[in-house]
């Protein structure tokens, strides 16, 4: 099968990356907050230095990670029928935008603090946009505990939508723990979830080289109950990684590695996604470059690193909500540079419904960037190349300097061999501005009022909203 997909890193160039990933593991070694995840490593065969909390990993314990991660697994959801096997043989999947902590009022069009309320729209939006496959945990509601919005995030996410969640943050253990107890409740049992992960969690590495306590014991937690880890760091190019774009996928890469360690120390076989979100710091303001021109170069070189190890990945991003309101705003080179990145060999793609670089999220973004992903899917699919779909019969039949429209050939084939836009979306697309933002707005009001996400049974609802009331009860002591 042909797929059209970018390669930047020669053979000896992902030679390289590798190398030199593995002496900055040995040599440079990784700092973990955490003792009982240092004692762990140190069990594991790896070298801890207790004084500094600076870990050395030698090659054969990233070795041993790599034997025995996954190369395979299912993202599972509450409906079979959204259930995700990783890797994708063709068109990535997509998900939305995640963590955002304000958010357009659709009403007013003016930015506000997100909600509880905001976080459940967002939820059932999701659940009803055919183009959107899974869902991050879109909004931080600024309205509940700062301390336990995690599992209210997961909660509101897993009972209005029911589709697969990717919580996008674990706080510490005891958050990670509340989080499989909900998803437990939701599938009937912690057996049941192991067996089925309806979620799973983006744990982030803080660049360059630093595994935070309470992230990484949450990691641990995670990866005992079975659910799949995202390990999603987000290095800037000259702020928090190198400015050369070889010493930020060193940095990336070695960060990834020394996180599927500690996945594959706590529970063998557990599974685990390469991720990151690593882009060029804006050396002219200091704002997060995700339009750099560098971007799909790195996404492609991570793509590939994933690949050669044989892991699912989540490296790049779908959206073109980077205005502070919705609308398609951005320059054509700024375009290029976040479509591109979906040629990058990834798995996953995350982003649907973002604004404001992420700090935002817009429902009718979201609707925006899921109907432009639906006609772009048609540049990522697969093509057969074979001596049948070459039809040199066919160019015999048709003879020199005739056309093939009327051919029984054409009139058979075209249909699955051209991909058809949808003209309306094309619409939006030739008109770079806001100006399809009232018609947007229209459809979230009619799928918001018309689809009922599948129901989750009354008792269930009630045990884990009290099970969320006891677990704030800690943070008011």
């Amino acid at each position: 099968m042909a797929l059209m997909r970018f390669k930047f890193l020669d053979a000896d160039e992902e030679d390289l990356i590798h190398s030199q990933s593995l002496r900055c593991l040995n040599e440079i070694g990784i700092q973990v907050h955490s003792p009982s995840v240092q004692k762990m490593l140190l069990d594991g065969g790896a070298k801890v230095d207790k004084k500094t909390g600076i870990v050395k990993i030698p090659e054969s314990l990233v070795d041993e990670a790599l034997r025995k991660a996954p190369k395979s697994f299912t993202l599972y959801s509450r409906n079979p029928k959204y259930n995700m096997q990783l890797p994708v043989d063709n068109i990535p999947y997509v998900g939305t935008t995640g963590l955002a902590i304000h958010m357009n009022d659709m009403e007013t069009g003016k930015q506000r603090s997100a909600t509880r309320k905001d976080a459940i729209d967002f939820a059932r939006l999701g659940d009803a946009l055919d183009p959107v496959d899974f869902l991050w945990s879109t909004i931080v509601p600024r309205d509940v505990p700062e301390e336990s919005h995690t599992v209210h995030e997961l909660w509101i996410s897993l009972t209005n939508s029911s589709k697969h969640l990717q919580q996008v943050e674990c706080r510490n253990s005891d958050d990670a723990k509340m989080q499989i107890k909900l998803a437990s409740l939701i599938v009937g049992g912690e057996d049941e979830l192991k067996k089925r992960p309806i979620f799973s969690v983006v744990v982030s590495p803080d660049s360059p080289l630093v595994l935070r306590k309470d992230a990484i014991e949450g990691q641990v937690e995670l990866a005992r109950a079975g659910i799949p880890i995202i390990s999603m760091d987000m290095p800037l190019s000259g702020m928090t990684a190198p400015v050369t774009i070889a010493g930020t996928l060193v940095v990336v890469n070695s960060e990834n590695l020394a996180s599927l360690v500690v996945t594959q120390l706590a529970a063998p076989g557990s599974p685990h996604i390469y991720s990151s979100d690593a882009v060029p710091s804006d050396m002219t303001t200091g704002d997060v470059g995700f339009g750099a021109i560098e971007v799909p170069m790195i996404f492609s070189a991570l793509g590939q690193m994933a690949k050669r190890y044989g892991l699912p990945s989540m490296v790049g991003d779908w959206g073109l909500g980077g205005g502070s309101h919705p609308g398609m705003h951005n320059s054509y080179s700024e375009i290029s540079s976040t479509t591109l990145d979906t040629f990058s060999g990834t798995d996953l793609l995350s982003g649907i419904g973002s604004s404001d670089a992420a700090k935002g999220a817009s429902l009718e973004q979201m609707v925006i960037d899921a109907f432009l992903w639906k006609n772009w899917k048609g540049f990522l699919r697969k093509m057969t190349i074979s001596e049948e779909t070459t039809a040199l019969d066919v160019i015999k039949s048709v003879g020199h300097g005739n056309i093939f429209l009327a051919n029984p050939h054409t009139i058979k084939n075209f249909r699955k061999e051209l991909y058809q836009r949808d003209r309306n979306i094309v619409a939006w697309e030739t008109d770079p501005s806001n100006k399809m933002v009232p018609e947007a707005k229209t459809i979230v009001t009619r799928l918001l009022k018309e689809h009922a996400p599948a129901p989750v049974d009354k008792s269930i609802l009630n045990e884990g909203e009290k099970l969320i009331m006891n677990y704030e009860r800690m943070f008011k002591k």
